[in-house]
């Protein structure tokens, strides 16, 4: 994955460096681009940390840009600068899933803050989305008859009963529990449901 950071997108050198000196003042990483279309030649899946999106720019604009990305399917959180007569545009983007937006001028402290919080989001979807996956890929080693055994252990069931739904032997049940436990890198019933609730 690439280092978090804060992508800022505008074609106002002067505003692009004005935030980059912001940003470095407050220890942020970040990254300046100076159009939207060198951002999104930039841009992966893998790009995380937050995108600061100026709305109107020469050549595409931000709005272009953040219909693009959600067309590529981006879970970037996006705060949006705007000018004083984009802002029902702003809010209708915030509508669409955008994180924010500051109307020029702004106050630095505030802005500072949001990207840090829009940050820390990224950070913990990203971190669900790689538990969710590590999960369905435990669950996608197991076979039928320990896919059975663990809905029923995670129902409450005891050995003894399972062995009776499924008409095996207790010493079966016992095993094809072993080897889910161990696939699903679990020690206990508690364990493996704690997984679920976590990880769904």
């Amino acid at each position: 994955m690439n280092t978090p950071q804060a992508h800022l997108v505008d074609d106002d050198d002067a505003i692009r460096d004005a935030l980059s000196w912001l940003l470095q003042s407050r220890g942020l990483a970040h990254a300046t681009y100076d159009s939207a279309e060198a951002f999104l030649a930039a841009w992966t899946s893998a790009t995380s940390g937050c995108l600061v999106l100026d709305m109107r720019m020469s050549g595409m604009t931000g709005l272009d840009c953040f219909e693009q990305l959600l067309e590529r399917g981006s879970t970037l959180p996006v705060i949006f600068l705007t000018g004083h007569g984009d802002v029902p545009l702003a809010v209708a983007t915030l509508k669409r899933g955008a994180f924010d937006f500051f109307e020029k001028p702004f106050n630095d402290n505030d802005l500072v803050s949001r990207i840090a919080e829009a940050m820390a989001l990224d950070a913990h979807q990203r971190e669900a989305h790689a538990e969710a996956d590590s999960l369905n890929e435990r669950i996608g080693r197991l076979t039928t008859r320990e896919r059975q055994i663990m809905e029923l252990v995670l129902a409450g069931k005891y050995n003894k009963v399972i062995a009776d739904e499924l008409n095996i032997s207790m010493r079966t049940v016992e095993v094809h529990r072993a080897n889910l436990f161990d696939k699903m890198q679990v020690k206990t019933a508690v364990e493996l449901a704690n997984l679920f609730k976590s990880g769904r």
